[in-house]
């Protein structure tokens, strides 16, 4: 009788040392996968960032600014802790995940980058250590959207990217309101036209020889922006001068 007790006791404990071993082994199997998956993200970030800070350099070398602007890749879509001191993000051009995700190429994000290089710049103009500059934007925030749009296809065109990719990159990232009279922004269709006309205008060798004609979202924009581009073409038809009214 002690003798089976025995057995079944040692029987009950070898079970036991064996779920034992194969729960530890799943647990470490678990944490070397999570652990894998962990550096595998830390290196996307890291690439990203990569490309990122050299676009971004390109860009302010290319354009000469002679201000400092740094770069910075955020996976996430609420805004970053350095955000409570707007003297330092204003300076520092922060791509989140959210908008980065929508690029495809190196013009994308260079029209990312490019669009807040503009707006980091103006926090170094104007008084009061360029807060003045920041008061005037509150102001006319939709001229100022207008204004950073053509000065970045400007910076991006001088650092040897196509300037349609801004384009493609907004028709892609912000949607289309119903209207704008009480917005502190312009309808992305406006904004679109806005650019078009001044690529058209300033550096038609990018229509001319357009590269992105095969490209599906820009095949989009010339789709939907129908209207707004036969009022231009009637405008330079007619020789006119005058602000087109583009919806």
């Amino acid at each position: 009788m002690i003798k089976k007790l025995l057995v079944l006791i040692m029987l009950f404990c070898a079970g036991n040392y064996t779920f034992a071993a194969d729960v530890q082994s799943d647990t470490t199997a678990a944490n070397a996968e999570e652990q894998s998956i962990t550096e595998n993200k830390i290196e996307e970030e890291q690439s990203i960032q990569s490309k990122i800070n050299d676009i971004g350099s390109k860009l302010l070398n290319a354009n000469k600014i002679q201000e400092r602007i740094v770069f910075l890749y955020d996976t996430r879509a609420e805004k970053s802790i350095l955000e409570i001191d707007s003297t330092v993000t204003r300076r520092q051009v922060v791509v989140y995940g959210d908008l980065y995700k929508f690029t495809q190429n190196d013009d994308e994000i260079a029209a990312v980058l490019a669009r807040g290089i503009v707006t980091a710049q103006r926090s170094y103009m104007g008084a009061i250590n360029g807060y003045s500059s920041a008061v005037k934007i509150k102001a006319a925030p939709k001229k100022f959207e207008m204004v950073s749009d053509k000065i970045a296809v400007d910076y991006m065109v001088n650092a040897g990217y196509n300037p349609l990719g801004l384009i493609t990159l907004i028709h892609k990232s912000c949607p289309q309101k119903r209207f704008d009279r009480f917005s502190n922004k312009n309808l992305t269709s406006k904004r679109l036209a806005v650019i078009y006309e001044y690529i058209y205008t300033k550096y038609p060798y990018f229509l001319a020889n357009n590269t992105y004609l095969e490209n599906e979202h820009y095949q989009n924009f010339l789709l939907t922006s129908q209207y707004n581009r036969k009022l231009l073409y009637e405008k330079i038809k007619t020789g006119s001068k005058e602000e087109l009214n583009y919806e």
